[in-house]
């Protein structure tokens, strides 16, 4: 029987001891699985908020279904039957600009339609045809890029709202590579975004001609989907079917390495032992527990900076808010100065969010260009997001219902330098067989990446279990 302890009962740390248990069973493996959680429930930042009627979401509110890792594993738990599309409706996204809110345009035709983007703009745009790919091997920044294939207009309308969407992150730090390594690639392998599209679209019509079935037109963001009781449902549902469950309020302080495995330190004086250790805590956390066993991978964690986040959840009866919520919300261009990166329209993306006759928004406040926000009173917080919605929606109605959620550290930026960054630490940790490091810090933000990677790390453990036997 080989002891494996995962720290960490976030989706990165539950994903990845069910995906041990269920690869080590079908390859004849004994294992005795553990995971351990410093806070005293599972989830992480997932965590699904009943409030008065209203469902708010502390951290992400789904996952995109156009990649299969979650879907599967929600297949895999059997709560695949309780998955719950976002209304067709989200599909509408805005951006606010010119004082306007600007439907995103989703086709040729309609961005040409659209007065988001002047028609200078788009001219600069067309002329990413010309631009030559950067082949000097420069981490850039997606800012660089931006200004450097489609012109500052599009950085400003299209791509740094995209960043504060997905990263909370400041285009100007954050690296292209790292941060979208498929639109790097598609420059390195094709010259040019439009010339690979050109390429892409030409390769898609001779694999119809061939009856091939290719993705469908509705692109590439998938659809969200998550639970009718929020996205906890999926934490939930993993740590249920773990073996042994999940020990909470359990602080690993320390990793120190035996002849057979590792010995962890908790903070209550306890400790565990394990031949192997997965750690999928922040890596700020991953950093302190490594600092004994090997500085340099520890320092390399520490340079992994993340952005602060305040969640801020507005109740009102629905007849104060006279603006169409008809769609999923809207992103702020930087240029508007406003005090949120954006708002959800939440009991319009899924029903049940808000009680009858009332509506529920979710506005984000902070991120990489806006540190400080973490720390303005509740007061100040809910001000400034009622004067953004006054400004941009219209409504000048006090909220009926606040809940105000606080992130210090919210969500791992991939800044310059992160892939070397990574490299190394992947040569630090190679001295240290059987223990390995997994979460969103590494290989994408998102729940599908997530899942993704601890997929991966689950078959690296049997592979190793294997070579052991």
């Amino acid at each position: 029987m080989t002891r494996i302890v995962v720290i960490g009962a976030g989706i990165s740390g539950l994903s990845t001891a069910f995906a041990i248990e269920l690869l080590a069973g079908k390859a004849g493996l004994e294992v005795e699985t553990r995971v351990v959680e410093k806070l005293d429930r599972t989830g992480g930042k997932i965590h699904s908020i009943r409030d008065q009627g209203y469902l708010c979401e502390w951290g992400p509110n789904g996952f995109l279904d156009n990649k299969p890792m979650t879907l599967e594993l929600c297949a895999r738990l059997q709560i695949d039957g309780q998955l719950l599309r976002s209304n067709d409706n989200a599909r509408k996204r805005f951006i606010y600009s010119g004082k306007t809110l600007h439907r995103l345009p989703e086709n040729g035709p309609s961005f040409l339609k659209s007065p988001l983007i002047s028609w200078p703009g788009k001219l600069r745009l067309a002329g990413e045809i010309l631009v030559p790919k950067r082949s000097d091997g420069v981490d850039e920044t997606l800012a660089d890029f931006g200004r450097r294939r489609l012109g500052a207009e599009a950085l400003d309308k299209l791509i740094a709202p995209m960043v504060s969407g997905i990263f909370a992150g400041d285009p100007e730090t954050m690296s292209v590579r790292s941060c979208f390594p498929k639109i790097h690639s598609l420059e390195q392998e094709h010259g040019g975004l439009i010339r690979a599209m050109i390429k892409l679209a030409g390769k898609k019509r001779a694999e119809v001609k061939q009856g091939k079935v290719v993705a469908s037109a509705a692109g590439p963001g998938g659809i969200l989907t998550s639970f009718s009781e929020g996205i906890q449902e999926l934490s939930d549902g993993t740590a249920g079917a773990l073996a042994r469950g999940v020990r909470t309020e359990a602080t690993v302080t320390r990793i120190e390495k035996k002849p057979d495995g590792y010995l962890l330190q908790l903070e209550d004086g306890g400790q565990l032992e394990a031949e192997l250790v997965v750690s999928a805590a922040p890596a700020y956390a991953a950093a302190a527990m490594l600092d004994g066993l090997d500085s340099g991978a520890a320092e390399l964690l520490r340079q992994i900076p993340y952005a602060t986040m305040n969640v801020v959840c507005f109740g009102y009866q629905s007849d104060k808010i006279t603006h169409d919520l008809n769609g999923f919300g809207y992103l702020n261009a930087k240029s508007e100065g406003c005090n949120t990166l954006g708002t959800l329209w939440d009991s319009s993306i899924f029903p049940h969010r808000a009680p009858e006759g009332q509506v529920l928004l979710r506005s984000m406040m902070g991120g990489g260009t806006n540190p400080g926000a973490i720390d303005l009173s509740e007061d100040e917080v809910k001000a400034r997001t009622m004067d953004d919605l006054k400004q941009i929606m219209g409504i000048a109605a006090e909220p009926d219902f606040v809940r105000i959620f606080r992130h210090r550290k919210a969500i791992p930026q991939y800044v310059v330098g992160h892939a070397r960054r990574l490299r190394e630490l992947d040569q630090r940790m190679e001295r240290h067989p059987g223990l390995l490091l997994t979460g969103n810090a590494f290989g994408g933000v998102g729940l599908n990446d997530c899942v993704n990677s601890s997929n991966l790390v689950a078959e690296r453990i049997v592979e190793l279990l294997k070579k052991r036997q």
